[in-house]
């Protein structure tokens, strides 16, 4: 299974988009500071998560909420 995810930052709410098969691990490396791009807007919390059976298909989804209107979805998803 893969995993797409959305991490809000507790410090200025600024959004952080990826993917990974283990998501309980990947949130704690980003929290623990281990990745260079969120390490400096410590701590994360999970807001959004879908899963996928192919890598492929998620890696699309992936681009997606990168995109503009992913990011409008997931505003729209977020404040409900």
């Amino acid at each position: 299974m893969y995993y797409v995810y959305v991490l809000r930052s507790k410090v200025d709410g600024r959004l952080y988009k990826g993917m990974t098969m283990r998501l309980d691990n990947r949130i704690k490396e980003h929290n623990l500071g281990k990745t260079k791009s969120t390490k400096g807007y410590l701590p994360w919390v999970l807001v959004y998560q879908e899963v996928f059976n192919t890598r492929r298909e998620a890696r699309l989804r992936e681009k997606f909420l990168k995109s503009g209107q992913g990011r409008d979805y997931l505003k729209k998803v977020l404040a409900s």
